[in-house]
């Protein structure tokens, strides 16, 4: 994510300027740089003074390609992405200078092998500003700039990044063929059309390839392609009988209809990071391990979701929420963000604490704070004060009320839907305090046998203190 220039090291190290040898050049030559978009496309320009061109400047070249208006220039940021790292631009960041220094940026903020991080190589990336509120999105009317929103959606749709449930994606792969196909298609033309461009070109990748082995997939994968196909013909039918009216903003109605849909998902334009969290130990060993997770972080709140079964398993509002994070104190320890809420164990009201693991933790916290600023400031402009920002204010995790505590449990009873948190799946640290320290609360049953009987550790209330500004 975003980050001051001063966070990342001063100057490329040797190992960085071998690899990079091929961009050096002199300042005042014409380069070529080619500037991708969601949609795999990208666009190429050849500009002088380029290794000294910051994100703002490069950011009005890119606008005049693509023909977007100025008004449109926060909606989209320039973003680094690899395999192993995303991380978004400020308008003044000089991206020559940061794409030299790559390899030490994936040495700081990954767990990659030497080899992998020698062979990585970013590509430039123009899409969605992480601190653009979507209440503007509907807003806009250019078609080009909603095109280029829609286009991110959908990507991160198929992928599985935001898990959303059967009828969800559903409807939003009948939009797409609406978008992409037009509304005036018969079944027969549409089938075919679907066929031509595959059928995961509308719908999430586990969704439209289904589950199972090898031989369920022999078995049933025929059957279950032809039962969505009519089950997206079906929805598009519906989508075309109740769009908008008037050829000349129909496009852009279905547009604001798509990113009206992706809305109501809560982690929505979120940036990403990759995790680790403990599994619940499970057994008379008791034994657990890890699990995978992408945290996304956007102005709305942190979700936590599990990337191999692709749903939530923990969606927290700033309000709702304490975090920090911890470096390691000895070798083979992990950076870690820790994740402060409220729960319930045994009836009881508890304060619930969730690792994560990463060495993006730093990232991580930098970003959460500097969105809790934002939404204060916001917030202060609303109510009209002077924008400064008070503890009163900050919205940092002990405001819980009784509605809101029963508006969680009533998400949390509903486990059929992949956005409702599942934090039963997730290995937490329950604590309460009684006024003088903070106790552990006892397990519900007794410990294996197997399990050493030490002195259970004393934890601290989860704080929020100044960390790494990522604004």
């Amino acid at each position: 994510m975003e980050g001051d220039g001063d966070d990342f090291p001063p100057e490329p190290s040797e190992h960085s300027h071998s690899q990079r040898g091929s961009v050096a050049s002199s300042v005042t030559r014409a380069q070529d740089l080619l500037v991708y978009l969601a949609s795999n496309s990208a666009v190429h320009l050849t500009l002088e003074g380029l290794s000294c061109m910051s994100a703002q400047e490069l950011g009005r070249n890119v606008r005049e390609a693509l023909n977007i208006p100025n008004s449109a220039v926060d909606v989209f940021a320039f973003w680094f992405c690899s395999p192993l790292l995303d991380l978004q631009l400020k308008p003044k960041h000089l991206p020559y200078k940061l794409c030299r220094q790559w390899q030490d940026l994936l040495y700081r903020f990954t767990e990659a092998p030497p080899e992998d991080i020698s062979q990585d190589e970013p590509c430039l990336l123009y899409k969605r500003n992480v601190f653009y509120p979507r209440s503007k999105e509907l807003q806009i009317e250019d078609e080009g700039v909603l095109r280029l929103l829609y286009d991110e959606a959908q990507m991160n749709i198929l992928e599985g990044r935001y898990p959303c449930d059967p009828e969800h994606w559903l409807t939003l792969g009948a939009l797409s063929c609406a978008i992409e196909l037009g509304t005036g298609l018969d079944d027969q033309a549409l089938t075919v059309a679907i066929r031509e461009k595959k059928l995961s070109s509308f719908l999430p990748a586990h969704a439209a390839l289904g589950g199972g082995g090898f031989l369920s997939t022999l078995r049933g994968r025929g059957g279950r392609n032809a039962e969505m196909e009519q089950n997206l013909i079906k929805e598009y039918r519906s989508v075309c009988s109740s769009a908008a009216t008037g050829s000349s903003l129909e496009p852009i109605a279905l547009l604001h209809q798509y990113l009206r849909s992706c809305h109501t998902l809560p982690y929505y334009g979120c940036a990403f990071f990759m995790g680790e969290t403990d599994k619940p130990a499970q057994g008379l060993l008791h034994r657990g391990g890890r699990k995978a997770v992408s945290v996304g972080i956007s102005l709305e709140g942190v979700y936590v979701m599990d990337v191999k079964e692709k749903h939530v398993l923990l969606g927290l509002k700033f309000s709702e929420l304490s975090w920090d994070h911890s470096y390691p104190e000895t070798e083979g320890d992990s950076h870690i963000l820790w994740l402060e809420f409220d729960g319930e164990e045994a009836g009881m009201p508890v304060n619930k604490l969730l690792k994560i693991y990463s060495k993006q933790a730093e990232l991580m916290s930098g970003l959460i704070e500097f969105c809790v600023e934002l939404r204060s400031v916001g917030e202060s402009a609303a109510a009209g004060t002077d924008g400064e920002v008070t503890p009163s204010q900050e919205p940092t995790g002990r405001e819980t009320n009784g509605k809101t505590r029963e508006r969680q449990q009533g998400k949390l009873r509903r486990q059929s839907s992949v956005v409702c948190s599942r934090v039963h799946s997730l290995n937490t640290i329950s604590y309460v305090d009684d006024g003088k320290e903070i106790k552990r609360l006892k397990p519900k049953r007794a410990a294996s046998f197997f399990t050493r009987h030490a002195q259970p550790p004393t934890y601290s209330e989860v704080q929020v203190t100044e960390s790494l500004e990522q604004g």
